[in-house]
C-alpha cells in the first residue's frame, strides 16, 4: 500500500491508530477526527515498550482520547499535534530514580 492510500484507507476503519516509523506521517495535514497517527522515532526493537507507555497515559488511554491526534514518539519525550489545535504540545519522559524504573509526561507549550 503507498502512503497517500493510508489515510483514506483509515477514514473506512472505525477508530483506528495507525503505528509507523516512517517519518512522513508526522505532519499537521494528516490530522483527521476519524483516526490517529503514532509515529515513532525510535529504533524497531523499541517499538512495544514505547507504545504501552503512551497507551497507558491518561491522555492517550481510550480511543475517543487519541482521534484527531498526530504523535510522534521518541527517547525524548512526546510531540503530539490534534486537529483543532495548530500549536505542537510537547511531552517529556521523566525518569523516577531510586524505583522501578516508570515513566509519566510532563507537558511543555
Amino acid at each position: 500500500m503507498k502512503d497517500e492510500e493510508i489515510s483514506p484507507f483509515l477514514c473506512g476503519l472505525r477508530c483506528p491508530t495507525f503505528v509507523t516509523l516512517d517519518t512522513g506521517f508526522y505532519q499537521y495535514k494528516l490530522c483527521h477526527m476519524g483516526y490517529c497517527l503514532v509515529y515513532m522515532s525510535i529504533r524497531l526493537l523499541e517499538v512495544a515498550t514505547f507504545l504501552r507507555r503512551i497507551l497507558r497515559h491518561p491522555e492517550f488511554r481510550t480511543q475517543a482520547k487519541r482521534m484527531g491526534r498526530v504523535i510522534r514518539i521518541s527517547h525524548a519525550g512526546l510531540s503530539v499535534r490534534h486537529l483543532n489545535f495548530h500549536q505542537e504540545i510537547l511531552y517529556e519522559w521523566i525518569y523516577q530514580l531510586g524505583q522501578k524504573v516508570r515513566f509519566r509526561l510532563e507537558s511543555r507549550k
